[in-house]
């Protein structure tokens, strides 16, 4: 498959994600459970709609702990970045139209991510005030697990690989369940960047705080890229 037609599936998969998955937070009033379900239920389909063309990253942490791993070429993962970053802004700007179209007035938090007691007060009730040294630990660790998950179920010695959506979207709705009332869960740059940008709220700065779930994120995909190598080595 060519490298173009990787990344147009990349662009279009994200917008996906996050579209679905912040546009359920924004206008589902659905609570927690059901934004961590729209969050696994994007990823399920776009897995099994694009998957055998990009491989459905739909994250710029997956493509750096997939790179990390030695699956894929530094070539491929940065335009996969690019890809991702473009589908999930793209996604956010349609969102922004919805809300300014439904009347809905600032945006606020506008489904971004955050920690500490201003982030708090801004998403409202349910939200629980985290250190910055909790968000980066919980958002590090949870991309660990879903990025052991990916490439043990992508793993060509894996004998149920046609189950391997499921197993990651599934995943994904736990690392929600977790972690929405920490961080509103992030374990994906692009999605926070995609928040950040259009998010406004004068006591409490999105961007300000959104370097800590692009290096979180990358931190955690890499230590899973390197460990997987280490459980699971490939014999020779």
């Amino acid at each position: 498959m060519k490298l173009c037609n990787k990344m147009l599936a990349e662009c279009l998969g994200t917008f996906v994600l996050v579209f679905g998955g912040c546009g359920t937070a924004l206008f589902g009033h659905v609570g927690f459970l059901g934004v961590a379900i729209a969050f696994g239920l994007t990823v399920i389909a776009m897995a099994y709609g694009i998957g055998h063309v990009s491989g459905a990253h739909l994250n710029p942490a997956v493509s750096f702990g997939v790179w990390v791993n030695g699956r894929m070429s530094l070539k491929d993962m940065l335009c996969y970045w690019g890809a991702q970053i473009v589908g999930a802004i793209i996604a956010g700007a349609v969102l922004l139209c919805v809300w300014k179209a439904a009347g809905l007035g600032s945006t606020g938090v506008f489904a971004a991510n955050g920690y500490g007691e201003a982030f708090q007060a801004a998403a409202g009730e349910g939200y629980l005030n985290v250190s910055c040294g909790g968000a980066f630990l919980i958002e590090a660790l949870l991309t660990f697990v879903f990025l052991m998950v990916i490439l043990g179920v992508t793993d060509d010695r894996h004998q149920n690989g046609k189950f391997a959506g499921l197993a990651i979207g599934l995943t994904l709705v736990l690392i929600h369940l977790i972690s929405i009332p920490l961080t509103n869960t992030s374990v994906n740059p692009a999605r926070s960047i995609s928040q950040a940008i259009f998010s406004d709220c004068a006591t409490w700065s999105a961007c300000g705080q959104l370097w800590l779930f692009i290096v979180a994120p990358l931190v955690g995909a890499a230590v899973a890229g390197l460990f997987y190598k280490c459980v699971a080595p490939k014999e020779k």
